[in-house]
């Protein structure tokens, strides 16, 4: 069935529909594809919802006339309540701001890379094996911070400890040792994120 007269009250509805969309095919399809995509029947129509949705800051044009999502075009909806861990309660969809994850995460992209997480020494962190960790290179760490560490050679991820004037990498696993450097330790980033997707 096909919408007969689409209007800028559902926008938020093609906007869904487009992101959906883009998520399988990284692509925004001609006006005829949209159509179908958008369940309407007109491609003026597919073109005027595109054109509000530029005017919101979803999409653009290149150079050459194609349409390409924006930053914005990936903001999700943060709600405007919090989750609390024990009793429930309603939280609702419509209000709130956006955020791209991306901007949440991520202050310097050209110094900051995801590096796997392997093993279980930093669970009492709430890291996992499998997460994701938001590194930020640089060089210089505090004690307290969780680093991605170069010692003796190898990569470790660790909380930066100090004892007897000498750092050292603290796991957050008691069955874990504390690693006392033998020789060099360098630091390669600060952790300032982690992702984790739960099937």
């Amino acid at each position: 069935m096909t919408d007969s007269n689409p209007s800028n009250t559902r926008d938020a509805e093609y906007l869904s529909k487009l992101q959906d969309y883009y998520a399988d095919w990284k692509s925004i399809p001609s006006y005829a594809s949209l159509c179908d995509v958008f369940g309407i029947a007109s491609k003026s129509w597919v073109k005027a919802i595109l054109d509000r949705l530029e005017k919101a800051g979803f999409v653009e044009r290149t150079p050459d006339g194609m349409w390409i999502p924006t930053s914005n075009f990936f903001a999700r909806h943060v709600a405007d309540a919090s989750v609390p861990a024990g009793m429930p309660v309603m939280v609702g969809s419509s209000h709130g701001d956006y955020h791209v994850i991306d901007d949440m995460l991520i202050d310097t992209p050209s110094k900051t890379t995801l590096i796997p997480v392997k093993g279980d020494s930093m669970i009492g962190a709430g890291i996992h094996d499998g997460d994701l960790a938001v590194v930020e290179k640089r060089n210089l760490a505090n004690v307290g911070d969780i680093v991605v560490a170069i010692v003796d050679g190898d990569f470790t991820l660790k909380t930066l400890g100090k004892e007897g004037g000498k750092f050292v990498l603290r796991p957050e696993n008691p069955d874990y040792p504390v690693i006392h450097p033998q020789g060099t330790l360098e630091i390669f980033g600060i952790l300032v994120g982690l992702v984790r997707k739960y099937k």
